[in-house]
């Protein structure tokens, strides 16, 4: 168990580490080593599989094993990128770049590709290839979305009865709507149309918020979330709030400040809360804390009815990615567990930018999460794991958006 210190009061963390054993990647270009060795787990290994496609946020695969990748970021005017391995080395060639927008959310389900930018949604039909028919005619589902450019991407996902869950996160840190002032409203205004999960159809197009259904509330931003198919239930990986010292400083320190709150994984059921902007979740305490907006001083609890992660992580960490594995290639461990892509650094940790993984027994968290891949950010070398998806043959993909990388984690053994 770690201990951490903070202006003499003692909290505690745990998590666990896999053995690791040290996988140099290489570039798929040349085969020439690249500064930066991942390390895994006794038995897998990591390569490049593909390499400068700019902004790799969230990406998908289809039943042939193409990729669709999702970029926060235009390249050449694209921002989603169709890639395959078509001569059977490994590696993902372009095959085409589509969509005028940028974005983070891909999807693939029942022959649809969904993708979003940051303010619609929009649905491609796919051939019997799995690869879309007209790329340049996508439907608009859901369109007008908040987007003031701070936390803004609408992640997605797809259940089995034709509706799609977006996350619209705020775009402020707490509901501090009047910037003079360090006490909020309640109700909080911005949860009519930020800080949850709303539900759409997949098959009407041009819906808008009316038309659509707050699914869940109260979670300030969720770039991660999965649809998990044995439990039937979304789950989602939910960003603490932040400015605690900056806003606070006589109740929070900035070392206290950079603990808090935790990064926290939800199991979320229509009409749930998460509490957000009232609660944050002490991950040392094990409890709801009142916001400091809404009274609080870093020990009062509240917010009873929202509810609780089933797992939290260290403060700031900045979970983009959850995935649940549902192949056969990794050790049995691994099967129906989730693997959450951490794109920041924990002051707590002393360390990030590595992807974790959760192990699930009956569709409920059965053990200590632990580091599942790591060293991502080798010296100056920064690399940031964001996206995650499950590749045919069992192994899996994580997109790098900072260096423009595609990593793929397979098991040798």
């Amino acid at each position: 168990m770690k201990k951490i210190i903070v202006n003499s009061t003692l909290f505690f963390a745990s998590f666990s580490l896999a053995p690791f054993t040290i996988a140099q990647t290489v570039n798929t270009t040349n085969n020439s080593p690249v500064n930066n060795t991942i390390q895994v787990p006794s038995g897998f290994s990591t390569t490049i599989v593909a390499e400068g496609v700019g902004n790799p946020r969230h990406l998908a695969v289809n039943k042939q094993g193409g990729v669709y990748v999702k970029l926060s970021k235009l390249k050449d005017g694209k921002g989603i990128l169709y890639l395959k391995d078509t001569n059977g080395d490994g590696k993902l060639e372009l095959q085409n770049a589509f969509g005028d927008y940028p974005g983070t959310g891909i999807y693939i389900k029942n022959n649809y590709l969904y993708a979003s930018s940051n303010d619609d949604v929009y649905r491609y039909k796919l051939d019997n290839k799995g690869e879309v028919i007209k790329s340049n005619e996508p439907e608009k589902i859901v369109a007008g979305l908040v987007n003031r450019n701070r936390d803004n991407s609408k992640s997605l996902v797809v259940d089995d009865k034709d509706n799609v869950y977006v996350n619209i996160g705020s775009y402020l840190s707490s509901c501090l709507v009047n910037p003079n002032s360090k006490q909020a409203p309640n109700p909080c205004p911005m949860l009519d149309s930020v800080g949850g999960i709303w539900q759409f159809k997949t098959n009407k197009l041009n819906q808008q918020y009316k038309d659509g259904v707050r699914y869940a509330t109260g979670f300030k931003n969720t770039v991660g979330l999965d649809w998990n198919s044995k439990t039937r239930s979304l789950f989602l990986m939910h960003h603490g709030r932040d400015q605690l010292n900056e806003l606070f400083p006589a109740i929070f320190t900035k070392e206290q400040a950079a603990l808090l709150p935790a990064e926290a994984m939800y199991e979320v059921k229509k009409g749930d809360d998460g509490g957000w902007p009232y609660i944050y979740y002490d991950h040392f305490q094990n409890k709801k804390i009142v916001m400091p907006e809404y009274g609080g001083d870093g020990k009062k609890t509240g917010a009873e009815n929202a509810i609780d992660p089933i797992v939290a992580f260290p403060a700031h960490l900045a979970p983009n990615g959850l995935l649940f594995y549902t192949g056969n290639k990794f050790p049995e461990k691994y099967k129906n567990g989730a693997f959450v892509a951490f794109h920041a650094k924990s002051a707590e940790l002393q360390k990030g930018y590595f992807v974790a993984f959760v192990p699930f027994k009956n569709g409920k968290p059965s053990g200590k999460w632990e580091i599942f891949a790591e060293n991502f950010a080798a010296g100056t070398d920064v690399h940031k794991p964001c996206g995650l998806a499950m590749a045919n043959d069992g192994s899996i993909y994580v997109t790098d958006d900072a260096k423009g990388n595609i990593y793929r984690i397979q098991y040798d053994q």
